[in-house]
């Protein structure tokens, strides 16, 4: 196994982690920083693939905008009570992620390596592939995301005013 190899081992183990710790971590404003960190170790794999510019995007997006939105909004709705595990829908999102897994096991195994893995890879993550894919073939899911994220603020807003 050669460095690049652990790198991607080392970098998947960290972000499993963080993935782990957003879920399960009861304190709101922790979990938050925990994908931010999942959020960095997601720009590294793209800076990996020599994509830098989605790396950068990714940074500046989603670990940068996004989550001061999300931290906004933790501050906002201000939750002073932790909310209490309900055993039986514990148990059965356990149960269903450990059949996921399981379903998932067998198809990540046979995976083929690629033929000319640098071919692919040459226009990937430049800025004018980026821009043809995001404002000719995305475009509507691209705005939809925009309007979501409006509503997610006038939802936290009116729920906040709502309390007072």
């Amino acid at each position: 196994m050669n460095a690049s190899t652990w790198l991607f081992f080392i970098l998947s183990t960290l972000l499993v982690l963080a993935s782990l710790l957003v879920v399960f971590l009861r304190n709101v404003v922790h979990g938050a920083m925990a994908l931010v960190a999942a959020l960095f170790l997601i720009a590294i794999f793209f800076v990996t693939l020599q994509a830098p510019m989605v790396g950068v995007l990714q940074v500046l997006v989603y670990a940068g905008a996004v989550m001061v939105l999300f931290l906004f909004v933790i501050m906002l709705l201000n939750p002073t009570s932790v909310e209490q595990r309900r055993s039986v829908w514990w148990s059965l999102g356990t149960l269903l992620g450990l059949v996921l897994g399981g379903l998932l096991a067998p198809m990540l195994s046979k995976s083929e390596p690629a033929r000319d893995p640098l071919a692919a890879t040459d226009l990937f993550g430049s800025p004018e592939m980026l821009a043809k894919s995001l404002f000719n073939d995305f475009v509507l899911p691209f705005e939809i995301a925009s309007i979501l994220l409006l509503v997610a603020i006038v939802g936290a807003v009116v729920l906040a005013k709502r309390e007072r």
